[in-house]
């Protein structure tokens, strides 16, 4: 079952289309361990501090491998990505 929670709406609320801001690149990664919203929001704010990051989303598979999209002003450094996955709690798959 896949999850989409958009940060900020009640998770019964429909799911709204993510577009990145005009002139973003959109970065996709995989992360392994997230079980629920909350996990997903530890995810978001730290990709979210990261320099340059305008928005994050999350497509959330309770258990399984998630797909996160990164909206940045340019190419995110990969080593940063994962580190701030990691520093949620959470790996990159195939990292």
């Amino acid at each position: 079952m896949t999850q989409h929670i958009p940060f900020g709406r009640r998770p019964d609320a429909a799911p709204q289309p993510t577009t990145a801001p005009e002139g973003a690149v959109s970065q996709e990664v995989l992360v392994t361990g997230m079980t629920c919203g909350h996990c997903a929001s530890s995810v978001r704010e730290e990709l979210s501090a990261l320099d340059g990051v305008a928005s994050v989303a999350i497509d959330l598979t309770p258990g399984g491998t998630s797909r996160v999209t990164v909206h940045s002003a340019a190419p995110l450094d990969q080593s940063a990505v994962e580190a701030a996955v990691a520093e949620a709690g959470y790996q990159v798959a195939n990292a």
